[in-house]
């Protein structure tokens, strides 16, 4: 059995994290997972989790590790799983070869697991250790987990402001931000499961809201528009490849249903949500997402949306992108009011900053995220 070492279980812990990262984007909405077999302090056997359906990163690692697995540890980012689904219980897999003692940050919330998978082990005979880098792998699989835990998705906003926070000049260019943070911007796309903008930003700007970096067979996020009268045009950039890039927008349950029929008739899903004293219940929307499985959402506007979010306290992250540059009072301002606000539902952690191009980019967690998604909400009816 390998011998049980702080510094070394850190390090490759580590490790395993680093291969874990190399699946995002592609396995959503299953968790990142990265898994490495050690054995006499020899990596022996390694694997990650690369796409959603596909094996899983404990699978890879044994496989590649062979009969050295017998009497090795086993290092993996997440609790393994021991239940059926579409591949067989990596539980099943870990005790079948023998491994000696698995070693693992955190515990998967998935129902079905959460902790069965570690006493499966451990009755087996298998030495686990729990927590090591667990605040890691706890950044690594934020939207996973806070699905898991609240049946919401994960929120970033992202915001293109000036010195003076403002996100446009009424006459000016459509960009504040530099070439940079837009090419930033496309590998936040990317990553992201969904793209997730307000009517005003489409009636202002039809974007595409994909990712554009060069390269052919890119994975594309699906995109969310927020319109609760149902303004969306069927002529609209982003209607124009519906059909191959996932599209849906969030209405009313009032809005024109002959708009609705066409937009349906073009590729785009239509989800049909309650309504709240301000507008579209923001809240509904954003589980109806989830529960189609998008976990990671990249917000990117406008003002109105953008505020609304953070009012009700359905933010978890924010990118904010500072251009070297005013624009004045006549420009859009990037937020409404947010008084009313507690100071835990607004306040900023884990502020990192650095520089894009001429940009500051800023990015920080919103404290009590997961606040305003507590209660209970009526569904949306899906399109």
């Amino acid at each position: 059995m390998e011998p049980t070492a702080g510094g070394d279980d850190r390090r490759r812990m580590a490790e395993a994290l680093d291969l874990a990262r190399r699946g995002r984007g592609s396995t959503s909405p299953n968790p990142l997972v990265g898994a490495i077999v050690v054995r006499d302090g020899v990596v022996v056997g390694s694997g990650f989790h690369e796409r959603f359906g596909g094996p899983h990163a404990e699978l890879g690692a044994l496989e590649q590790s062979g009969d050295r697995a017998r009497g090795a540890t086993m290092y993996v980012t997440l609790e393994p799983c021991c239940t059926w689904g579409k591949t067989p219980p990596c539980t099943d897999a870990i005790i079948d070869a023998g491994v000696a003692r698995v070693v693992t940050p955190i515990l998967d919330p998935n129902p079905s697991v959460n902790g069965r998978g570690v006493d499966a082990l451990r009755r087996a005979g298998i030495d686990v250790d729990v927590g090591v880098l667990s605040s890691q792998a706890e950044a690594l699989n934020a939207p996973y987990l806070k699905f898991r835990r609240t049946g919401y998705p994960f929120v970033r906003l992202k915001l293109a402001v000036s010195l003076d926070g403002r996100v446009g000049a009424p006459h000016g260019p459509r960009w504040i931000s530099c070439e940079e943070s837009r090419e930033l911007v496309h590998a936040m796309r990317a990553e992201a499961d969904c793209v997730m903008v307000g009517i005003g930003t489409v009636l202002e700007d039809d974007p595409l809201l994909t990712d554009r970096r060069p390269g052919d067979g890119r994975r594309q996020p699906s995109r969310l528009v927020v319109d609760s009268r149902l303004r969306l045009s069927p002529d609209a950039a982003l209607v124009a490849d519906a059909a191959s890039i996932p599209t849906a927008v969030a209405c009313g349950p009032a809005a024109d249903p002959s708009r609705a029929s066409e937009l349906e008739g073009r590729a785009v899903a239509v989800w049909r949500c309650p309504e709240g004293p301000a507008g579209l219940d923001l809240a509904a929307v954003l589980r109806e997402a989830a529960g189609r499985g998008l976990l990671d959402l990249l917000c990117e506007g406008g003002p109105r949306l953008a505020t609304s979010l953070l009012r009700e306290r359905l933010v978890d992250a924010v990118a904010v992108f500072v251009a070297p540059s005013f624009i004045g009072s006549d420009g859009v301002a990037a937020l409404g009011p947010l008084s009313g606000l507690t100071e835990g539902a607004s306040a900023l952690s884990n502020v990192r900053w650095r520089t894009v191009g001429r940009d500051l980019l800023v990015e920080a967690d919103v404290g009590d995220a997961a606040g305003g998604a507590r209660r209970e909400e009526e569904s949306c009816s899906r399109g």
